[in-house]
């Protein structure tokens, strides 16, 4: 017998309502002549860092990408729902 959600209906109200949306954000990476690499996300104005390796410029621009997401959350620029957001290189 699986497992259920005990009291849920209580806890959240009656008028439970979940959105989801799922945001898929690619990831451009070029290598520059210094051998750094640059990462950007396009969709996210200002959203590029630098590393010294592949891995690193990557981790960089998808943490800061989410930090920029979280900030359009709380000043209410994005819609209030829950995302599942993944990040794809081109």
């Amino acid at each position: 017998m699986p497992p259920r959600a005990v009291g849920c209906n209580r806890l959240l109200g009656s008028r439970l309502r979940v959105y989801s949306t799922l945001v898929t954000f690619t990831i451009e990476l070029e290598r520059e002549a210094d051998g750094r690499w640059l990462a950007e996300v396009p969709t996210l104005l200002g959203v590029l860092c630098y590393g010294q390796d592949r891995d690193e410029a990557v981790a960089k621009v998808q943490a800061l990408a989410l930090r920029v997401i979280a900030e359009r959350l709380e000043h209410r620029e994005a819609p209030a729902e829950f995302l599942n957001v993944t990040f794809q290189a081109a």
